[in-house]
Parts: structure tokens; C-alpha cells; sequence
């Protein structure tokens, strides 16, 4: 895997959360258990706002868009925990840094697939863009090259990307890290995993939606059982139900693209191609320049949510990446040995 990395910076507004503090305490804390609870009640608000009033929102890419920013939210929550529940890295089992280490680098490269598929998808949309501006000439004898355009777009945005075919291992991976390391003699230790739980079930879920979304494909679509006794669990549980009913119904109609805004361009460009394919006569022309209009107004929606979207990937990466730098990092200046488990993976 591999990926041009910028310069180390401060990213986050709040403390490394795998250091080691001077203010630690061995006694039972009551607070600790209040801060697990901040963080599953936030888990289960940031899960609800994924239920939209209209069903309509679900793959749009202002959908998408909330889904992944949601994500990102949830991982600066448990790097926050790590800080509040004073844990630093000397404390850690080794299980317990096979588990972050392990999934952050499969989450590096299935952000990789997402970033790969929405460039794809922005540079394509540079073909839609010349057959715009053709047909913005309003010069029938520019209307042959546009077509063309048009139906190179097409082809294109059709065809598939090799890179979303690697999310189904990783989903399969990561549904197996969802079981819960055993955690001997440490409270803080018990909350740090029930909370990485909630954390890696919101995760691997989301991604899986992502996955379908992109490859247009139900089987990477997953469908996760939580243990009811969890508070967020039922939040989660209303939020799978709905979003999966929904992602089924789209792929089942066999559309070009489950995506709402892809699917809306495609619908103006089928018009226009039949337009252009009958010839645009003079009885034809206000409903060619209305069909034209529409295509610009769909395709700056699309443009639009694709950069948005890739803004919020990239700004998952690198959340995640600074979270594996810094616990590697804090390891390494305690003296401690990088698990066997991560050698070689290391980004």
C-alpha cells in the first residue's frame, strides 16, 4: 500500500492520547464509567442522524458525505477517551495494539479504494463537462462531438475499478476483528474496548455501505448483530435496518449507478442522447435547450458532492493515520517493541 504522505503537523486540537501522564491513579474512578456513557451517547446520536426524514437522502452523496464525516467524529471521540481515562501505552496489552494497529491499516487502505473510486469518478466527469460546453455552443455541427463525449462518459463511469474490488476481503477482515480481546485486571482496559467496539461495528458498517455503494454490489453490504445489552445497540440496529431495506431496493431496480446524483445526470444525458440521436429540428429546440439546462444543473450537484465527498475520505485518513503514527510513535519512546502482528504493515 502506498501513499504520498505530507509532512508530520499538529492535525488535532486535543492531547496525544497515547502518552504518558504524570496525574495517573490506580484507584476506581466513578467517572471513568461516566465517560464510557458520554461516548455511547454520542455513538448512538451520531448513528440516529444517519436515518434521514426522506428515505430519498440514503446514497446521496450529501448522504454519504454526513456518513463518513460521522465517522471521523467517532474516531476523535475514542482518541479523546484514551486521553480522559489517562491510559498511555506502557498500560496497553499487547491484544489491545494488535486490535488498533490491525484495523487502522485495513481502514487506511479501504479509504484508499474510496479516494481511488471518487477520483475516478471526478476525472471522468471531465467528459461530461466537454459535451456541456458543446452543447452550450448551440452549434448543431459541435452536437456530433458532443454526443460522442457523452457516450465516451458513459462507458466510462461503467466500468469497474480494481481497487473497490479489495473491499470485500477487507470487510470480511474487519468483521472478524469485531470480536471482543479478553481484558484482565483493568477497568480502564474494559472501557477502552467496549468503546473501540462501538467504534469498529459503526465503522466496519459504514464502509460496507461505501463498498455497495460503489461497486454497486449487495454483497458487499453487510448486515451486523450487536449484543442488545449495549445502549446503542438498538439505534444501530433501526439505523441498519432502514439504510439496508433502502440500498437493496436501489440495486434490485438494476439502475446504471445506485449514487442519486450519478443516477440524475444519467437520466438528463439518456435524454439528450435520444434528442441528438433523432436530430433537434426547430419544434425541438426550446425542449434541447431546457434538456441542456438541466444536464448543467445536475452536473454541478454531481461535482459538487464528489469533491465534498473526497474531502471528508481524505480527512478519514488522515485521522486515522495520525492515530496508528501516534501510537507507534509513544510505543517506540517507551521502549517498547512494535507487536509482531503490525511489523511490515506499517504505512
Amino acid at each position: 500500500m502506498s501513499r504520498p504522505q505530507e509532512p508530520h503537523r499538529p492535525f488535532f486540537h486535543f492531547a496525544n492520547p497515547f502518552r504518558k501522564n504524570s496525574h495517573k491513579g490506580s484507584q476506581f474512578n466513578p467517572k471513568r464509567h461516566s465517560l464510557l456513557n458520554d461516548f455511547e451517547t454520542a455513538l448512538s446520536k451520531k448513528l440516529q442522524k444517519l436515518v434521514p426524514n426522506d428515505k430519498g437522502d440514503i446514497l446521496s452523496l450529501s448522504w454519504m458525505k454526513l456518513a463518513m464525516e460521522s465517522l471521523s467524529e467517532i474516531h476523535c471521540d475514542i482518541k479523546n477517551l484514551i486521553t480522559e481515562l489517562d491510559l498511555p501505552v506502557t498500560e496497553w496489552d499487547e491484544k489491545w495494539m494488535d486490535v488498533y494497529l490491525d484495523i487502522s491499516v485495513k481502514l487506511l487502505d479501504i479509504s484508499i479504494a474510496f479516494t481511488s473510486e471518487l477520483t475516478r469518478l471526478n476525472q471522468d466527469h471531465l467528459l461530461l463537462q466537454y459535451g456541456l460546453h458543446k452543447l452550450e455552443s448551440d452549434s448543431p455541427e459541435l452536437f456530433s462531438r458532443a454526443s460522442s463525449s457523452l457516450d465516451s462518459w458513459k462507458q466510462h463511469i461503467g466500468s469497474k475499478n480494481p481497487r473497490v474490488e479489495t473491499c470485500r476481503p477487507i470487510l470480511e477482515k474487519l468483521v472478524e476483528s469485531l470480536n471482543l480481546p479478553k481484558v484482565k485486571n483493568s477497568s480502564k482496559g474494559k472501557e477502552l474496548m467496549r468503546a473501540m467496539y462501538g467504534a469498529k461495528v459503526a465503522t466496519t458498517y459504514i464502509c460496507s455501505v461505501f463498498a455497495a455503494a460503489f461497486s454497486g454490489s449487495s454483497k458487499n453490504l453487510l448486515d451486523l448483530t450487536v449484543p442488545n445489552t449495549l445502549p446503542w445497540a438498538q439505534v444501530f440496529s433501526d439505523v441498519q435496518n432502514t439504510v439496508n431495506v433502502e440500498i437493496r431496493n436501489i440495486l434490485s431496480c438494476g439502475k446504471f449507478t445506485v449514487l442519486r446524483e450519478l443516477d440524475a445526470v444519467d437520466a438528463c444525458v439518456k435524454e439528450l442522447s435520444t434528442l441528438l440521436q433523432d436530430g433537434v429540428g426547430t419544434s425541438e429546440r426550446e425542449s434541447f435547450k431546457n434538456s441542456v439546462s438541466d444536464l448543467r444543473k445536475t452536473e454541478e450537484k454531481l461535482s459538487q458532492g464528489l469533491d465534498n465527498l473526497l474531502k471528508v475520505v481524505d480527512s478519514f485518513f488522515k485521522i486515522v493515520l495520525m492515530g496508528r503514527d501516534a501510537l507507534l510513535c509513544n510505543l517506540r519512546k517507551a521502549g517498547g517493541a512494535v507487536p509482531d502482528s503490525v511489523i511490515g504493515k506499517n504505512v
